[in-house]
């Protein structure tokens, strides 16, 4: 009973925002993270779990069945869901991959804004803890539970700074890393037909093109990013 007391404490207990100084450098290392390659594709995992499990709860929000997700090493991922192979439930389930980083990262800047840097943290352990029940393949088992150790471990030894700094970068990486992995989405689409991706299978669904889906991405993603910085206090 006294963990969870602390753990609620730790939660609710609001920290003072970042120096600006801070603030700056850490989106400065937020964009060295996504745009440089080697860096990049270890944190595209990260946004490879949100993608999947934004499938995942739209899926079981829509009445569809889960059937479990699997994340690969080269940063891909499968959401296997059961239900009508047509209809709005598989179109708002495709729709949720690749918004859903941004939308997460939106929700964690409002936390950050509210000076719930721990709570933040914990919340991204709550999700992990979910979505850990719904991998089915090794890789992904460890890649879930390594980010959630990482988690937890700066959210419970890590100085009230080192938590604001990382809670921080981790949004920025969400809201950054969501907005290149459209963008690379495209580039792919470009290089050849008949695709897989979310954006081609919706444009089989609803008949319009998937350049449109790959927009309404990026449109999305766009909105969380301004929406952020100004929560932020960096517009």
């Amino acid at each position: 009973m006294d963990v969870l007391l602390d753990i609620w404490q730790r939660m609710t207990t609001p920290h003072a925002m970042l120096e600006p100084l801070i603030a700056w450098l850490t989106v400065a290392a937020a964009v060295l993270i996504v745009l440089f390659p080697p860096l990049w594709r270890l944190s595209r995992h990260a946004i490879t779990i949100v993608h999947e499990g934004g499938h995942g709860v739209v899926a079981v929000l829509s009445g569809r069945r889960l059937g479990g997700i699997r994340l690969h090493s080269d940063t891909s991922g499968l959401t296997v869901s059961r239900g009508r192979p047509t209809g709005p439930g598989m179109i708002f389930t495709l729709l949720a991959g690749y918004p859903a980083a941004a939308l997460l990262g939106l929700g964690a800047a409002w936390l950050l804004s509210l000076g719930y840097d721990v709570g933040l943290l914990w919340v991204l352990l709550l999700l992990l803890a979910l979505l850990l029940v719904q991998i089915r393949n090794w890789f992904g088992l460890w890649s879930v539970a390594v980010t959630g150790a990482v988690v937890f471990g700066v959210s419970w030894f890590g100085s009230p700074q080192v938590q604001g700094v990382f809670a921080l970068l981790v949004t920025l990486i969400l809201l950054l890393g969501s907005l290149r992995t459209s963008l690379e989405l495209q580039q792919s689409r470009s290089r050849r037909s008949g695709s897989s991706s979310d954006a081609d299978q919706l444009a089989r669904l609803t008949h319009i093109p998937g350049i449109f889906w790959v927009a309404v991405f990026i449109v999305v993603q766009l909105l969380c990013v301004v929406q952020s910085a100004r929560l932020l206090g960096f517009l």
